[in-house]
């Protein structure tokens, strides 16, 4: 029998990449680490990536068996393998070896209701499961992710001096924290996601409105974003686009890498789960609602060519050659800065207010400040503005909407004219911006005292007999519309054409 001191701390399970940087992290912060992947090559690569990296505490296994059994008690596994039936596989194996008080912590982007079902599988068997989403990619796995453990507190405990070790270290302290019990970091980590899908798609129509209404070359472009990362936009997603502006293609010929890409965008669900659960709950998230949608159309490449023939031929002219003379540039740069972060707020209080509303309902108790403060560093949305959005929710915890929050109010309301200005512009253009025009609706409807729903509930109580409330008195009402409006008909009508 192996002596305490040469077990690991620590197991990891599944050594495609992002497993593998997360193993060379943790044993990179000194903690002593076993791997196994099921296919050898793999972790005869991790093996040798932990001593071509500085000789690293870390140990590779070729079965399950010799992989748990080199752990230290109580055992702590770390599967990073793709979501669905593979996890469940992975487990299975794990299990059969595994003791009660031991752990295993998934660290992929799976369903929240897929770790709810084996928190309770697996504590038959006196298991402790942890869904921890990981966002950073394979460069935050190495040097330092945003953390979001959600489950058994204890798994947790086991392993919290690991996990503060090895996520994204920021001004007030390490970016992971315990998320709440069952699937919990799961669905954070999934709505972080949809978010960044809002993000990312603000991001692109900023860029579609800057180069084709404003003319603006890749490398005026590049010049844009790297000054906007020194401002109130400072962020990951805006950082490496400046970077994408300034890559030649030395592949292809002449030009921009960029410029050659196929406008197809990929997806793998976080996205769409997203905007399921925002519909099941009954929130509004229109911007993250419209980056699904315009992936969704990008991949239609061969019906847009196709739409973009015929309707030319029926006579659609391209407007943007025709503005774009008159268009003030530097003016449109500041604009379209501006109506860039009123939008991504609006984003960002979407994804907010859908997580408070999961978080009533399966009463997990998040809490919103901490989640805006381990998203500072490690992950994709990371963003000097989170740090503002931690201290909204400090200042008022029951805060409804980032868009009340005094100092945000502000920010919006000095914006919106810019804002206004670019989605008018845009649309003159015949550009689309369904996310700069999602956000601003969603400002412009949330903002309003009151909307024209009375007439839908008129509608409805028409058509249905829905019923419906008055504004003057308590209780349900129902009118039958069609009786009376006949009735007085002819005198409506006499009186119109008067």
């Amino acid at each position: 029998m192996e002596s305490a001191a040469a077990l690991s701390r620590i197991g990891l399970a599944g050594l495609a990449v992002m497993g593998q940087n997360l193993a060379l992290n943790i044993a990179d912060k000194g903690f002593p680490i076993s791997v196994y992947n099921r296919t050898a090559s793999k972790v005869d690569e991790t093996v040798d990536r932990a001593l071509r990296e500085g000789t690293l505490p870390l140990t590779g296994h070729y079965n399950p068996r010799d992989f748990v059994l080199s752990l230290s008690h109580p055992r702590s596994v770390i599967i990073l393998v793709k979501a669905g039936a593979p996890v469940d596989q992975t487990i299975a194996a794990l299990s059969d070896h595994l003791e009660p008080g031991d752990a295993i912590i998934d660290g992929g982007n799976e369903w929240y209701e897929n770790t709810e079902r084996r928190v309770e599988q697996v504590k038959e068997k006196g298991i402790l499961y942890l869904g921890m989403g990981v966002s950073g990619g394979e460069e935050g796995a190495r040097n330092g992710p945003s953390l979001m453990p959600g489950g058994s507190y204890q798994a947790y405990s086991n392993v919290q001096d690991i996990l503060h070790k090895i996520a994204a270290q920021v001004n007030d302290g390490p970016c992971v924290t315990y998320i709440g019990e069952g699937g919990s970091g799961n669905f954070v980590k999934m709505v972080h996601n949809g978010i960044e899908y809002g993000d990312m798609q603000l991001i692109s129509e900023a860029y579609d409105v800057l180069k084709h209404v404003g003319g603006l070359s890749n490398s005026e472009l590049a010049e844009i974003f790297d000054e906007w990362n020194r401002g109130e936009l400072e962020s990951f997603l805006i950082e490496i686009t400046a970077d994408i502006f300034k890559v030649k293609d030395h592949e292809g010929g002449d030009g921009y890498l960029v410029d050659k890409i196929l406008d197809k965008t990929g997806m793998k669900g976080t996205g769409k789960w997203t905007v399921q659960q925002a519909a099941e709950l009954s929130v509004a998230a229109p911007t993250i609602a419209a980056s699904l949608d315009c992936r969704y159309l990008s991949g239609l490449k061969e019906e847009r060519e196709n739409a973009a023939s015929v309707l030319k031929e029926a006579g659609l002219n391209e407007e943007v050659g025709a503005l774009r003379s008159g268009v003030d540039k530097k003016r449109l740069i500041d604009d379209v800065r501006q109506a860039l972060y009123a939008s991504k707020i609006c984003s960002y209080a979407q994804g907010m207010n859908l997580l408070r509303a999961k978080s009533v309902e399966k009463g997990w108790d998040l809490n919103l400040g901490e989640l805006a403060r381990i998203w500072k560093g490690g992950c994709i949305i990371r963003a000097v503005f989170l740090d503002r959005i931690k201290k909204a929710y400090q200042r008022n915890p029951n805060l409804a909407s980032l868009i009340v929050d005094p100092e945000f109010a502000r920010e919006m309301v000095q914006r919106q004219g810019a804002w206004r200005r670019v989605v008018g512009l845009a649309i003159s253009s015949g550009i689309s911006t369904p996310g700069m025009c999602a956000s601003l609706a969603y400002f412009d409807t949330y903002r309003r005292a009151r909307l024209p729903a009375n007439l839908v509930q008129a509608q409805r109580d028409l058509f249905g007999a829905h019923t419906y409330e008055r504004v003057d008195r308590p209780g349900a009402f129902h009118t039958e519309w069609t009786k009376i409006a006949r009735q007085s008909g002819a005198a409506g009508v006499g009186a119109f054409n008067g």
